[in-house]
């Protein structure tokens, strides 16, 4: 009985392969199929120039991320094509869309917008965007003005003085009918009071004046070591704050975008993020134009996509423009093709299984210095 078990479990495992194989198989031959359509004709692939991903030299030779990768593929598949180069990514998009290229291999990133008006393949390799800021700009007293005029500050300062006034008022309560010093009128004692444990709180000296009564001795002793901690820790928190916000400059997270000027590539997916987090921006034809407008002193930072900002800057503008070591919406690369193109799947699978060996890394590794974001 047992043995019957095992061999009617045996039996429906094979018959479950076999059915997903007979399912599957339609798919398969539509795939290879469509490549050997593809192989009978010239693929035109449209590009754009995008440090790192999309590269021409002066000899009109492409190079870049994306170029190799497709190179790769079309070399394994033998695939004929020819480049076409398109000025602006809206114009390679629009070149996709409306199948005057039959792929799109530069530096796209995938977007629910763009979804609805072409196809995407696989993504090969997901990053996000960066924010650029003015080195020599970097230290700018309008932040330390910002944080000394901070609720934070102000509170931290009420806070001291309030717990001045608090103890002054103890010692006056203990010490005004035993002590000169802070007898007399309401306003005289409570005043002199007050101003004692101001002085104590500073340790300016407070010479032979002070409580004479135990308690009253007892009350300041407790004020003046708790005054030299909250001081000490007063002063380290607003040292800390106004270094770093001295050193790092006005843009130290994305937060901080809405408060300064910033730029942005027209057309590209930044306006898109910009737009929905309700940051005001300027739009630049280029990266580079908005990266000599940081250098210029026009823009205190400027957002684009991460690798081709540490490509560029670190290319022409390492002495002037700085990168934070910051990444945030995150995206992913990919090569676009028509709607409904018969290259989308064939050309997925090839990425997905390039993506997935060493020399995808030694490429990353080649173009950016790391295998990764």
């Amino acid at each position: 009985m047992q043995r019957h078990k095992q061999k009617c479990l045996w039996g429906w495992f094979v018959g479950a392969i076999v059915a997903c194989l007979i399912a599957e198989a339609p798919a398969f031959a539509q795939s290879s199929q469509d490549l050997e359509q593809i192989r009978q004709r010239e693929i035109v692939v449209g590009t754009k120039e995008a440090p790192p991903f999309a590269m021409k030299s002066p000899e009109g030779e492409w190079s870049g991320i994306s170029i190799d990768l497709w190179r790769r593929i079309a070399d394994k598949h033998k695939l004929k094509y020819r480049l076409h180069e398109e000025d602006t990514v809206q114009g390679l998009l629009d070149a996709t869309a409306a199948g005057k290229v039959d792929i799109a291999v530069a530096a796209l990133t995938v977007t629910a917008a763009r979804e609805e008006a072409l196809d995407f393949t696989s993504a090969f390799y997901g990053t996000g965007l960066g924010i650029a800021v003015p080195t020599d700009g970097a230290a700018s007293w309008a932040p330390v003005v910002r944080a000394l005029t901070s609720f934070g500050f102000l509170r931290a300062v009420l806070a001291l003085i309030g717990l001045a006034l608090l103890v002054g008022l103890l010692v006056w309560l203990i010490e005004r009918r035993h002590n000169e010093e802070f007898g007399g009128t309401v306003s005289k004692g409570l005043s002199s009071s007050v101003w004692w444990t101001t002085v104590a709180m500073t340790q300016r000296g407070i010479g032979h004046q002070g409580p004479r009564t135990l308690p009253g001795r007892f009350v300041a002793m407790l004020w003046m070591v708790g005054s030299i901690i909250a001081v000490a820790v007063f002063t380290a928190s607003i040292t800390s704050a106004l270094t770093v916000r001295q050193l790092q400059g006005n843009v130290q997270d994305v937060t901080d975008l809405s408060k300064v000027k910033v730029g942005a590539v027209s057309g590209s997916s930044t306006e898109d993020t910009l737009n929905r987090l309700r940051i005001r921006f300027e739009s630049f034809p280029n990266a580079k134009l908005g990266l000599q407008a940081i250098r210029d002193g026009k823009l205190d930072a400027f957002v684009y996509d991460r690798p081709l900002l540490a490509w560029m800057i670190n290319q022409d503008f390492r002495s002037s423009v700085l990168l934070l070591d910051i990444i945030f919406d995150q995206q992913h690369y990919a090569f676009a093709v028509p709607a409904g193109s018969p290259l989308r799947k064939p050309i997925s699978v090839a990425v997905l299984n390039e993506v997935r060996n060493s020399w995808w890394g030694d490429t990353l590794y080649r173009y950016l210095g790391s295998k990764g974001q």
